[in-house]
Protein backbone atom coordinates (compact mmCIF):
# COMPACT_ATOMS: atom_id res chain seq x y z
CA UNK A 1 0.00 0.00 0.00
CA UNK A 2 1.00 3.60 -0.54
CA UNK A 3 2.46 5.49 2.41
CA UNK A 4 0.60 8.63 1.43
CA UNK A 5 -3.05 9.36 0.72
CA UNK A 6 -4.02 8.17 -2.74
CA UNK A 7 -5.55 10.97 -4.83
CA UNK A 8 -8.31 10.25 -7.33
CA UNK A 9 -10.65 12.02 -9.74
CA UNK A 10 -13.77 10.99 -11.64
CA UNK A 11 -15.36 12.01 -14.94
CA UNK A 12 -18.96 10.80 -15.27
CA UNK A 13 -22.05 12.63 -16.48
CA UNK A 14 -24.32 10.89 -13.95
CA UNK A 15 -24.45 12.88 -10.74
CA UNK A 16 -25.53 9.84 -8.71
CA UNK A 17 -22.41 7.94 -9.80
CA UNK A 18 -20.19 10.86 -8.78
CA UNK A 19 -21.86 11.12 -5.36
CA UNK A 20 -21.53 7.38 -4.81
CA UNK A 21 -17.88 7.54 -5.82
CA UNK A 22 -17.23 10.40 -3.40
CA UNK A 23 -18.72 8.37 -0.56
CA UNK A 24 -16.60 5.34 -1.46
CA UNK A 25 -13.45 7.47 -1.55
CA UNK A 26 -14.19 8.74 1.95
CA UNK A 27 -14.73 5.17 3.15
CA UNK A 28 -11.44 3.96 1.65
CA UNK A 29 -9.43 6.99 2.71
CA UNK A 30 -8.77 8.27 -0.83
CA UNK A 31 -8.61 12.00 -1.49
CA UNK A 32 -11.05 13.12 -4.20
CA UNK A 33 -9.24 15.83 -6.15
CA UNK A 34 -11.93 16.48 -8.77
CA UNK A 35 -15.41 15.30 -9.74
CA UNK A 36 -16.61 16.40 -13.18
CA UNK A 37 -19.06 15.59 -15.97
CA UNK A 38 -16.57 16.39 -18.76
CA UNK A 39 -12.82 16.10 -19.25
CA UNK A 40 -12.50 19.83 -19.86
CA UNK A 41 -14.21 20.51 -16.52
CA UNK A 42 -11.91 17.97 -14.87
CA UNK A 43 -8.84 19.80 -16.14
CA UNK A 44 -10.27 23.12 -14.99
CA UNK A 45 -10.89 21.74 -11.49
CA UNK A 46 -7.41 20.22 -11.26
CA UNK A 47 -5.90 23.52 -12.42
CA UNK A 48 -2.45 22.10 -13.06
CA UNK A 49 -2.57 19.53 -10.27
CA UNK A 50 -2.78 15.80 -10.92
CA UNK A 51 -4.45 12.72 -9.45
CA UNK A 52 -2.93 9.29 -8.94
CA UNK A 53 -5.82 7.74 -10.89
CA UNK A 54 -8.65 9.19 -12.98
CA UNK A 55 -11.84 7.14 -13.26
CA UNK A 56 -13.83 7.86 -16.42
CA UNK A 57 -16.96 6.64 -18.20
CA UNK A 58 -16.71 5.55 -21.85
CA UNK A 59 -19.47 7.80 -23.20
CA UNK A 60 -20.11 11.30 -21.91
CA UNK A 61 -23.14 13.49 -22.60
CA UNK A 62 -21.05 16.27 -24.16
CA UNK A 63 -20.41 14.04 -27.19
CA UNK A 64 -16.65 13.96 -26.69
CA UNK A 65 -14.68 11.02 -28.09
CA UNK A 66 -13.36 8.46 -25.64
CA UNK A 67 -10.00 8.23 -27.41
CA UNK A 68 -9.40 11.97 -27.20
CA UNK A 69 -10.56 12.04 -23.57
CA UNK A 70 -8.17 9.26 -22.57
CA UNK A 71 -5.24 10.81 -24.44
CA UNK A 72 -5.89 14.21 -22.84
CA UNK A 73 -5.74 12.75 -19.34
CA UNK A 74 -2.82 10.40 -20.01
CA UNK A 75 -0.82 13.28 -21.50
CA UNK A 76 -0.90 14.83 -18.01
CA UNK A 77 0.72 11.67 -16.57
CA UNK A 78 -2.48 10.46 -14.94
CA UNK A 79 -3.51 6.81 -15.49
CA UNK A 80 -7.10 6.29 -16.64
CA UNK A 81 -9.39 3.57 -15.31
CA UNK A 82 -12.56 3.16 -17.37
CA UNK A 83 -15.67 2.61 -15.22
CA UNK A 84 -18.55 1.91 -17.57
CA UNK A 85 -21.45 -0.37 -18.46
CA UNK A 86 -18.86 -1.81 -20.88
CA UNK A 87 -21.43 -2.97 -23.44
CA UNK A 88 -19.72 -1.35 -26.44
CA UNK A 89 -16.61 -3.39 -27.34
CA UNK A 90 -15.43 -0.98 -30.04
CA UNK A 91 -15.30 1.93 -27.61
CA UNK A 92 -13.54 -0.28 -25.07
CA UNK A 93 -10.86 -1.13 -27.64
CA UNK A 94 -10.48 2.54 -28.52
CA UNK A 95 -10.01 3.42 -24.84
CA UNK A 96 -7.36 0.73 -24.35
CA UNK A 97 -5.54 1.70 -27.54
CA UNK A 98 -5.55 5.34 -26.42
CA UNK A 99 -3.84 4.48 -23.14
CA UNK A 100 -6.54 3.50 -20.63
CA UNK A 101 -5.12 1.19 -17.98
CA UNK A 102 -8.11 -1.13 -17.62
CA UNK A 103 -11.88 -1.49 -17.76
CA UNK A 104 -14.08 -1.98 -14.68
CA UNK A 105 -17.76 -2.63 -15.53
CA UNK A 106 -20.39 -0.74 -13.56
CA UNK A 107 -21.90 -4.10 -12.63
CA UNK A 108 -18.99 -4.42 -10.17
CA UNK A 109 -19.32 -3.02 -6.66
CA UNK A 110 -17.73 0.22 -5.49
CA UNK A 111 -15.50 -1.97 -3.34
CA UNK A 112 -14.14 -3.66 -6.49
CA UNK A 113 -13.66 -0.28 -8.16
CA UNK A 114 -11.71 1.05 -5.17
CA UNK A 115 -9.47 -2.02 -5.22
CA UNK A 116 -8.90 -1.53 -8.96
CA UNK A 117 -7.91 2.09 -8.31
CA UNK A 118 -5.34 0.95 -5.76
CA UNK A 119 -3.88 -1.58 -8.22
CA UNK A 120 -3.81 0.99 -11.02
CA UNK A 121 -2.01 3.52 -8.83
CA UNK A 122 0.72 0.94 -8.26
CA UNK A 123 1.03 0.08 -11.95
CA UNK A 124 -0.50 -3.37 -11.57
CA UNK A 125 -2.27 -4.70 -14.69
CA UNK A 126 -5.90 -5.62 -14.01
CA UNK A 127 -6.46 -8.90 -15.82
CA UNK A 128 -10.25 -8.96 -15.90
CA UNK A 129 -12.52 -10.28 -18.66
CA UNK A 130 -13.34 -6.87 -20.16
CA UNK A 131 -9.75 -5.64 -20.45
CA UNK A 132 -8.39 -8.97 -21.69
CA UNK A 133 -11.11 -9.31 -24.33
CA UNK A 134 -10.30 -5.88 -25.72
CA UNK A 135 -6.61 -6.72 -26.05
CA UNK A 136 -7.13 -10.25 -27.38
CA UNK A 137 -9.42 -9.00 -30.17
CA UNK A 138 -6.87 -6.46 -31.35
CA UNK A 139 -5.82 -8.51 -34.38
CA UNK A 140 -9.40 -8.47 -35.62
CA UNK A 141 -9.84 -4.76 -35.08
CA UNK A 142 -7.07 -2.64 -36.48
CA UNK A 143 -7.39 1.12 -36.23
CA UNK A 144 -6.16 3.01 -39.27
CA UNK A 145 -3.32 5.40 -38.45
CA UNK A 146 -4.92 8.63 -39.65
CA UNK A 147 -3.37 12.07 -39.40
CA UNK A 148 -5.22 14.78 -37.47
CA UNK A 149 -6.36 16.38 -40.73
CA UNK A 150 -7.52 13.05 -42.15
CA UNK A 151 -9.57 12.46 -38.99
CA UNK A 152 -11.11 15.92 -39.33
CA UNK A 153 -12.07 15.36 -42.96
CA UNK A 154 -13.39 11.86 -42.26
CA UNK A 155 -15.49 13.04 -39.32
CA UNK A 156 -17.09 15.90 -41.25
CA UNK A 157 -17.62 13.91 -44.45
CA UNK A 158 -18.95 10.77 -42.74
CA UNK A 159 -21.28 12.91 -40.61
CA UNK A 160 -23.13 13.95 -43.77
CA UNK A 161 -21.36 16.95 -45.27
CA UNK A 162 -20.53 17.02 -48.97
CA UNK A 163 -16.85 17.31 -49.91
CA UNK A 164 -17.44 20.92 -50.96
CA UNK A 165 -18.88 21.71 -47.53
CA UNK A 166 -16.00 19.90 -45.79
CA UNK A 167 -13.50 21.93 -47.79
CA UNK A 168 -15.28 25.20 -46.99
CA UNK A 169 -15.44 24.44 -43.27
CA UNK A 170 -11.72 23.59 -43.14
CA UNK A 171 -10.65 26.43 -45.43
CA UNK A 172 -9.11 24.19 -48.11
CA UNK A 173 -9.81 23.38 -51.76
CA UNK A 174 -12.33 20.66 -52.61
CA UNK A 175 -9.54 18.76 -54.37
CA UNK A 176 -7.51 18.80 -51.13
CA UNK A 177 -10.43 17.43 -49.13
CA UNK A 178 -10.89 14.70 -51.74
CA UNK A 179 -7.20 13.77 -51.51
CA UNK A 180 -7.59 13.33 -47.75
CA UNK A 181 -10.66 11.12 -48.17
CA UNK A 182 -8.88 9.06 -50.83
CA UNK A 183 -5.96 8.48 -48.45
CA UNK A 184 -8.37 7.51 -45.67
CA UNK A 185 -10.03 4.98 -47.99
CA UNK A 186 -6.64 3.47 -48.93
CA UNK A 187 -5.53 3.20 -45.29
CA UNK A 188 -8.70 1.37 -44.30
CA UNK A 189 -8.57 -0.86 -47.38
CA UNK A 190 -5.01 -1.96 -46.52
CA UNK A 191 -6.36 -3.19 -43.19
CA UNK A 192 -9.12 -5.17 -44.90
CA UNK A 193 -11.80 -2.75 -43.68
CA UNK A 194 -14.12 -1.71 -46.51
CA UNK A 195 -14.28 2.05 -47.08
CA UNK A 196 -15.55 2.31 -50.65
CA UNK A 197 -18.78 4.14 -49.90
CA UNK A 198 -19.76 7.01 -47.65
CA UNK A 199 -21.75 4.58 -45.50
CA UNK A 200 -18.61 2.44 -45.13
CA UNK A 201 -16.68 5.50 -43.98
CA UNK A 202 -19.40 6.33 -41.47
CA UNK A 203 -19.15 2.81 -40.06
CA UNK A 204 -15.36 3.02 -39.82
CA UNK A 205 -15.57 6.42 -38.10
CA UNK A 206 -18.04 5.07 -35.53
CA UNK A 207 -15.96 1.94 -34.96
CA UNK A 208 -12.80 3.95 -34.34
CA UNK A 209 -14.55 6.39 -32.01
CA UNK A 210 -14.38 9.47 -34.24
CA UNK A 211 -18.18 9.78 -34.34
CA UNK A 212 -20.59 9.02 -31.51
CA UNK A 213 -23.39 6.98 -33.09
CA UNK A 214 -25.77 8.01 -30.30
CA UNK A 215 -25.65 11.59 -31.61
CA UNK A 216 -26.58 10.65 -35.21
Amino acid sequence: MLNRVLTVAIVDDHEAVRYGFAGACEEFGYKLEASASTVSDLMHQLDGNTADVVVMDLSLADGSLVGENVRTIVSEDMPVLIFSIADRPKLIRTAIKSGAHAIVPKSESMHELMNAIDLTSRGVFINNAETTAAIDSDQDFKIAQLTDRERQVLTLYASGLALKQVAYQLGVERSTAKEHIDRVRRKYSKLGRHAGTKIDLLRRAIEDGYINEELL
